[in-house]
Parts: structure tokens; C-alpha cells; sequence
């Protein structure tokens, strides 16, 4: 087995534009710790309050799976041992087990601490001792050890005996800079794995874009602890991300990672990705391998085909394995089986023989060609197909609009008219809005719920605009992207014109059209 020391509350927390609340630090371990991961840092006590207070509050909750340790460096040359903040911040944090940081580099000692060789041994040695004279387990990060055995084999392996001779627990190996290449991580390790007995770690950054590949290869040359962060969140370009080690790991070498676990833990490593992502306020990586929403979506025409026939031809593993889902795009790069395949999604039987197929994908074809994107406007894509395939219900239909902008006593007013056909009565309706499409949005609305009164729940979640083609400046047509929600599940539209309204128009319509197929259970 190996090891899996997550370190997404300390290192990840680091990476630009990401910042945890202390609830959001709890709500994280408590997940990781459903996961099964062996070892979750919490923090670095002696950094900040909200670190410390971690601490403290952690300990309200009995974890099953993993243990909770605290982050610091070793102590400062200038410092006592006893009176060193860093290491007495880890003491007062009350764990079990705690992560000291140190280089395992001469360049790094003489250049950036500006040590000599025996103070840079007994800063490590006596900091480790001290921990364990007070009850804690230490896990010694060999800060820039692959740099440093590049540079001073001797000097850097010299540092590990002397972790090792203070009766650190584990010895990790850190490419702090990310620079790193597989087969020099590799040989590295399996110089450490051969020569320094007991448990031995890897941590990689990804500057290099080598971070999973180089945990790998530590892993395969004998290190059975591996940190990293959930998503690859981390300083610079992140970390070794976890939710690819992991899989790759459990599914490609048969190795296990999760502690007291089994590989159904795995279904739940999609979902853990997300919830980060959530927590993290960053907007999830739809092509991160594994658990992005397209890692496991297929587009163009001789790959669906394929897929049909045996997944196994473009997929390298059952997307089910880690909670995550196939999919099908259809866009101008598909053939006739990405459209019977998407049919039979939305629960429409129908043949690749059937000669409306054909048709279908002719639209689509053409659609894309004049400027709609359709592989993320699910609804739109499936109103064609409903239409093609003769499912197609007109709940409604729009028989003219107006929607006028006027600037008045400082003051711009938007204000739309709709004329609406819904069950054989003819609907007019007025609405004003912040904007020209919120106007447009308010009147259909208003015109529907009469005999819909289910549209009531539905609302818009995003609108985009993009130029398709820029050359013809303000005469250029566009693209409106709209996003929709009913507070159970989200739907994306599209519509194409030269004309703003026009497009956003046409783009509400086949929203709240996409809404009541599925409301009354012609779709699902």
C-alpha cells in the first residue's frame, strides 16, 4: 500500500486566488477523511490565527480514517531549541503527528540560510528530537532534495541519515522547484529507497507539467508515501494532483491507496474534486483527467462510432470507476452514431438506419457552419433532434415581439412586447426589465404561466454574447449563450443573428421549450 498525505489545507491554500474559511478547512478534512486518506495537514500553526484555531477545532471531531498533523519548519538558526515559535506552535496544536520542512540541498543551505554543513544537520536532527521528546511523530519534507542530489549527491543523502538518525517516521522527498524530470525523480529515489531504510515519501510540484508523472515514478522506485493536493492546487503551478495519482495508481499498477478502504471508495473521487472545487471558489477543470466533466466526452465521429462498438477503443478506463460519467457531444465533427447515441440519452429508440437521422445531423452540420456552437447547448441540440424525429411538442409559439431601450430623465428603461400562441389563445403581454433581454425574459414569462405555471421555478443562471465574426464590426453576428435552472438540474441554449435581441430571443424560446419536454416527460 501506498500512503496517500494530503496536503490541500497548507500547500494548496497557497496557490493564487485560493483561500479557505475555517469551516471550509473543517467541511474539507471531514470529506478527505470519508475518502480514506492516510494523513490530512491541516495548516502551519505558528503562520496564522486561523491555522491554530484549526487546530483547536479538529479536535471536536473523531475522524475514522485519517490523521490530522500540523506543518512547520525546522528551527531557526538564530533559535533555541526550546524557544523556537515554529516548533512550539506544533506542540501546542495537541497532534499526533506533525511535518517538518528542511532542505536536503547544500546550495540551498549556503545561498539562501547562509549555514554550514554541522548547523544545517543539527537544526534537522535536534528539531526532530524535540518533537518526539514531546510524544509527536515527525514526517521530515526533504525540501529541493531532487535539486540538491543533482548538485551534492553526498550532502543531500548526508541530511537524510541525519532525519533518519532522529527517528523521523517517514522521509519525503521534495521536488520543491517542479523542475524535475521522471527518470532523474526515478533514479533519485531508488538510490534512497536502496540506501536509507524505512518509510520513504514523495512531494512534487508541477512547474515542470511532470508533477503526477514524477509521483509515479517515485512510487514505482519504492516510495510508498505520496503528498499531494486535491485538483493540484499549490504555489505556482500546484501540486501533484491527487485526484489523478490516486486512479493512476489504484487502476494502471494495482496499487492501493485509500486507507481501510476498497476501490468503491474510488466512485466518490469525481464528487470530492467538485466539492473542492466548490469550497475553493475556482471554477472546476472540465479536462482534468479522471474527474473532469470531459475527460470521458467524446466528439468526433469515428471516435463515437467506435465507442459504440467497445468502449475500451478510446476510453482507458470505466468512467464509473471514479464517479464520473460518459458523454456525447454532437457538434459539425460527428457522424450519424453520435445522434443515435444522444437519442438514446434522452430515452428516444431509434436506429442508425433511420433515414432522420440523416437529416438531423445535416442541421446540426449547417447550424454550426453559420456560427452556433451546439457540443454545451444540450437544449437547443436536443430540440432538433426531437424535432427530426417527430417528438416534438409546440407547447407554444411566438408569433411577433418588440423590445425598445429608451433613455429618459437620466434613466434607461427597457421595455418588451410579446405576442404568444399557447394552447389556441392568443397571449400579449408588456414587461420592462434592468435590461432588453431580462424585458424579453419577463414578457415570455408572463405569457406562459397562465397555462405553465411550472415555469415559474425556472431562471436564468448566465448569459454570454461572443462576436463570431469580428470583421464585419457592428454588423457582425453573434452568439448568446444562455444558461437555465429549476433548482434541480441546469440546461444551456444557444442563438445565432445579427441582431443581439433576435438571438437572445430565439435562445430564451428554446430554453423554456427544453423546460416543459421535460416536464411533462417527453424527455428525461
Amino acid at each position: 500500500m501506498v500512503k496517500i498525505y494530503d496536503t490541500t489545507l497548507r500547500e494548496g491554500a497557497q496557490g493564487r486566488n485560493i483561500s479557505f474559511t475555517l469551516q471550509d478547512k473543517i467541511n474539507i478534512t471531514l470529506k478527505l477523511d470519508e475518502f480514506g486518506v492516510h494523513y490530512i495537514e491541516g495548516g502551519w500553526p505558528s503562520s496564522n490565527p486561523k491555522d491554530l484555531e484549526y487546530f483547536k477545532r479538529i479536535r471536536d471531531y473523531a475522524l475514522r480514517n485519517s490523521v490530522v498533523t500540523a506543518f512547520g519548519s525546522t528551527k531557526h538558526k538564530g533559535n533555541s531549541i526550546h524557544s523556537d515559535p515554529s516548533l512550539n506552535a506544533i506542540i501546542d496544536a495537541e497532534v499526533e503527528v506533525a511535518t517538518l520542512v528542511c532542505p536536503a540541498s547544500k546550495f540551498h543551505a549556503e545561498k539562501v540560510l547562509k549555514i554550514d554543513a554541522q548547523t544545517h544537520a543539527d537544526m534537522v536532527y535536534d528539531s526532530i528530537t524535540y518533537l518526539k521528546a514531546h510524544g509527536i511523530d515527525v514526517i521530515f519534507d526533504a525540501e529541493h532534495f531532487y535539486l540538491g542530489y543533482k548538485l551534492d549527491r553526498e550532502y543531500a543523502l548526508g541530511i537524510l541519515k541525519v532525519a533518519r538518525e532522529g527517528r523521523a517516521m517517514a522521509i519525503v522527498l521534495c521536488d520543491t522547484n517542479g523542475g524535475s524530470l521522471p527518470q532523474e525523480v526515478y533514479d533519485a529515489t531508488k538510490c534512497v529507497t536502496s540506501n536509507i531504510r524505512g518509510e520513504v515519501g514523495v512531494h512534487c510540484h508541477n512547474d515542470g507539467g511532470l508533477a503526477v508523472a514524477n509521483t509515479v515514478f517515485a512510487v514505482i522506485a519504492g516510495a510508498s508515501q505520496v503528498q499531494g493536493t486535491i485538483n493540484g492546487f499549490g504555489e505556482r503551478c500546484g501540486n501533484a494532483d491527487l485526484c489523478q495519482v490516486i486512479p493512476t495508481l489504484e487502476l494502471k499498477l494495482g496499487i492501493r491507496t485509500i486507507s481501510r478502504g476498497d476501490m468503491y471508495k474510488l466512485r466518490h473521487l469525481t464528487r470530492l474534486s467538485r466539492y473542492v472545487y466548490e469550497l475553493a471558489n475556482i471554477p472546476a477543470n472540465p479536462y482534468q483527467p479522471y474527474v473532469g466533466e470531459y475527460a470521458f466526452a467524446h466528439k468526433a465521429g469515428i471516435h463515437v462510432d467506435a465507442l459504440s462498438k467497445t468502449v475500451e477503443a478510446y476510453e482507458h478506463v470505466d468512467p464509473a470507476l471514479v464517479g464520473n460519467v460518459r458523454s456525447i457531444t454532437v457538434s459539425e465533427l460527428s457522424g450519424r452514431t453520435s445522434i443515435v447515441m444522444k437519442a438514446n440519452e434522452l430515452g428516444i429508440e431509434v436506429g442508425e438506419d433511420e433515414p432522420r437521422i440523416s437529416n438531423a445531423l445535416k442541421e446540426v452540420k449547417d447550424l454550426e457552419c453559420k456560427g452556433y456552437q451546439l457540443e454545451n447547448a444540450n437544449a437547443t441540440l436536443t430540440l432538433i433532434l426531437l424535432k427530426h424525429l417527430g417528438k416534438f411538442e409546440k407547447f407554444f409559439e411566438v408569433q411577433s415581439w418588440k423590445t425598445v431601450t429608451e433613455g429618459k430623465d437620466q434613466e434607461v428603461v427597457a421595455e418588451s412586447s410579446v405576442k404568444v400562441k399557447v394552447n389556441g389563445e392568443t397571449m400579449y403581454e408588456i414587461a420592462e426589465g434592468l435590461g432588453p433581454v431580462h424585458a424579453q425574459d419577463l414578457a415570455l414569462r408572463k405569457s406562459l404561466v397562465k397555462y405553465y405555471p411550472e415555469v415559474k421555478k425556472v431562471s436564468l443562471t448566465n448569459y454570454k454574447v461572443s462576436v463570431i465574426d469580428t470583421g464585419f464590426g457592428t454588423a457582425s453576428t453573434v452568439r448568446v449563450y444562455v444558461e437555465f435552472s429549476d433548482g434541480k438540474g441546469s440546461w444551456a441554449t444557444v442563438g445565432v443573428s445579427t441582431n443581439i435581441l433576435e438571438a437572445s430571443k430565439n435562445a430564451l424560446i428554446d430554453g423554456y421549450l427544453y423546460f416543459l419536454h421535460k416536464a411533462k416527460g417527453i424527455i428525461r
